[in-house]
């Protein structure tokens, strides 16, 4: 047995599994595919497989999306025994946001790596800015969901720009619904929906769009990983439910707090990595 090329992989594998963790527990709690935790882990770990620097950004982004189809499916199921999920908002968005998507794709195929590097982590700061300064919660302007050009166009913005950073697209998810007068509870429970939506088409459209690439790492469909995608959601699946769980229980100020903190250095390390 190669004992060294086996060491190579522990670390990595550590990683994605402690990814996967965080991953599941956040989508559970918040609403959101992981995205935020998974592709900063990626651009970490990624290299370590074998990664060209020239498509880190864009295969970090193709697997998250990969790892929340899984993580995202798992937090709807725990969210729908509980009998909080609007599945009437998320057929109706469906159509839209999966063309977003679409156009997201075709976006991400023309943006260097580091500008999509710049583009999650502008992103993400936004993101976070909501986590730490929610000016938005506890706060309705709006009795139902939009409808016609404003539900297409939130929509499928959604889709575009959760599908450049490789995230479910939970927190402006959220914002609408609790705008619109949903409750917490039911917006974070659908916005679990959403990230399916996201993702699968997402996944897809990565992995078509980097068929053929030289310098991606091992185990790659385009830029897709299936052994790092494989590994975060061996993990992410057992924790989505115990964030659910904490979602219905929990005042989440202090988490929100936290979580807002973190996506902070996520934000500014990535922007960094984007100006080089």
């Amino acid at each position: 047995m190669d004992y060294a090329h086996l060491s190579q992989w522990i670390l990595p594998l550590i990683s994605m599994l402690g990814a996967g963790l965080v991953a599941g527990f956040a989508a559970g709690l918040f609403g959101i595919g992981g995205g935020f935790v998974v592709v900063p882990a990626l651009f970490v770990v990624l290299p370590l497989l074998g990664s060209d620097s020239a498509h880190l950004a864009h295969a970090a982004i193709g697997t998250s999306l990969a790892t929340i189809v899984v993580t995202s499916i798992r937090s709807v199921q725990a969210h729908a025994r509980r009998g909080a999920v609007d599945f009437d908002v998320l057929k109706s968005w469906a159509p839209w946001m999966v063309l977003g998507v679409g156009c997201g794709v075709v976006l991400a195929n023309h943006v260097s790596n580091h500008g999509l590097a710049l583009i999650f982590g502008v992103g993400v700061f936004l993101m976070a800015i909501n986590f730490l300064v929610p000016i938005f919660s506890n706060k309705q302007y709006w009795n139902e969901m939009p409808g016609g050009y404003a539900r297409a166009g939130i929509a499928g913005g959604l889709g575009a720009f959760s599908s450049l950073l490789g995230i479910g697209g939970g927190v402006i998810a959220i914002i609408v619904m609790t705008l619109c007068g949903k409750t917490i509870h039911r917006a974070i429970a659908t916005a679990a929906g959403v990230g399916t939506l996201i993702a699968v088409p997402g996944m897809i459209g990565f992995a078509i769009i980097g068929l053929g690439e030289k310098g991606l790492p091992i185990g790659s469909i385009g830029y897709v990983n299936v052994p790092a995608a494989i590994a975060i959601t061996s993990t992410s699946i057992f924790t989505a439910p115990w964030g659910v769980a904490a979602a219905h229980k929990l005042n989440p100020k202090m988490l929100r707090t936290i979580f807002g903190i973190y996506l902070l250095t996520v934000s500014y390390t990535m922007i960094r990595n984007g100006l080089r």
